[in-house]
């Protein structure tokens, strides 16, 4: 895989699988602008990518915003004139059934995980036209797929992102812009060790996690990351509108 000389914008990549992805495509000779709301860890990412010889920017951003959106683009195209892939990554995962789930927490996730790549997309596809093409890469998740106990709204707005997926990827293929997306099952990432030690009793939660995979093991960030550069490469250029499962076979059960 070889993305010398490209554009890539990724939101959420102040971390975990999204700051991942940053590195890879870094390596592999991208041009990566770095999304994230907070920005200590945005800079974090670019500075990691930068000590290893790579070219970033941070672009402080919430995806949840239209305006936002528009901008996140806007100074991509500005800092490295033109953008040729965006990985929506970020989002956000609550818990709850739909008994619990209030407006605020599913009218929030939907804003986040949906509303957010609807509107990136709005705003990189005019852009990608202009390129002669592009890749939009959708990190949904396996809870799109099959059902996952207590993440009811989180579920929803990762389904609907699949229908985004295949709706783009229909209304563009004559514009050689391919969209696919990514579905991962449980990663160990820094937001879900975050979550893990948030609960009263962590080493429980975690080997909960761990005995409910076919594998026996969490995904690792590198590999739903990798999947997520297959996505995107130039050797996958007959893949559009599809679904990657990496999922340690979640799916399967």
């Amino acid at each position: 895989m070889n993305f010398k000389d490209k554009v890539v914008l990724i939101t959420g990549a102040g971390s975990g699988i999204g700051r991942k992805a940053g590195i890879l495509f870094a390596e592999k000779g991208a041009k990566v602008a770095v999304n994230d709301i907070i920005p200590e860890k945005g800079q974090e990412t670019v500075n990691l990518i930068k000590n290893n010889g790579g070219d970033a920017i941070f672009i402080q951003g919430d995806v949840s915003s239209i305006t936002d959106t528009e901008i996140i683009v806007a100074d991509t195209v500005q800092a490295f004139g033109g953008l040729h892939v965006l990985v929506n990554n970020a989002g956000i995962v609550p818990s709850g059934k739909v008994e619990d789930v209030s407006e605020e927490v599913f009218e929030r996730t939907i804003r986040i995980n949906l509303k957010g790549p609807f509107f990136l997309a709005k705003y990189a596809v005019p852009v990608m036209k202009n390129n002669g093409g592009g890749v939009i890469v959708n990190v949904s998740s396996v809870a799109a797929l099959k059902g996952i106990p207590d993440r009811c709204i989180y579920s929803v707005s990762k389904a609907a992102l699949l229908g985004l997926t295949k709706s783009l990827a229909i209304d563009y293929v004559k514009e050689n812009i391919r969209v696919n997306a990514v579905c991962p099952g449980t990663t160990y990432s820094q937001g879900l060790a975050e979550r893990v030690q948030a609960s009263t009793n962590p080493d429980f939660v975690l080997q909960e996690m761990i005995a409910r995979q076919p594998m026996g093991r969490l995904g690792k960030e590198e590999e739903i990351a990798f999947a997520i550069l297959f996505a995107a490469c130039e050797e996958a250029q007959f893949m559009t509108g599809s679904l990657i499962t990496i999922d340690g076979g979640a799916t399967t059960a």
